[in-house]
């Protein structure tokens, strides 16, 4: 099942949208693998100036301020629609990859017993 606010598109879904998006304006010649990643560097850059002089404290709390929050979801938006655009352009299975990933880090970064856990929350 796919998130809520997502109108019911899945990760394949939601690339078949941008590539219609794109489409529609004709922009598929410059939706190549250089520009898709120079341009997911770019809006992940965007991303990180929101937070650039805020305290460790300030960016804990950045979602607190309606103004902020709109910026940071936008720029999550962007960087996301890059990524993704990027891998259906290359036939990356975006999920897949982080999975084996994942794997790979458990493997090369073993948890430790006793180890503290940090949690997301």
């Amino acid at each position: 099942m796919a998130p809520a606010g997502t109108g019911g598109l899945d990760v394949a879904g939601l690339q078949r949208r941008l590539a219609e998006f794109a489409a529609a304006r004709e922009w598929e010649p410059y939706h190549t693998p250089k520009n898709l990643a120079v341009a997911l560097s770019v809006e992940a850059a965007e991303l990180m100036e929101i937070f650039q002089w805020l305290t460790p404290e300030q960016s804990a709390r950045v979602m607190e301020d309606e103004e902020s929050a709109h910026r940071v979801k936008d720029e999550v938006a962007d960087v996301l629609a890059y990524l993704l655009q990027f891998c259906e352009v290359l036939g990356i299975d975006a999920l897949a990859a982080l999975s084996a990933k994942i794997d790979r880090n458990e493997s090369r970064f073993p948890a430790k017993k006793g180890q503290v856990r940090h949690s997301m929350e």
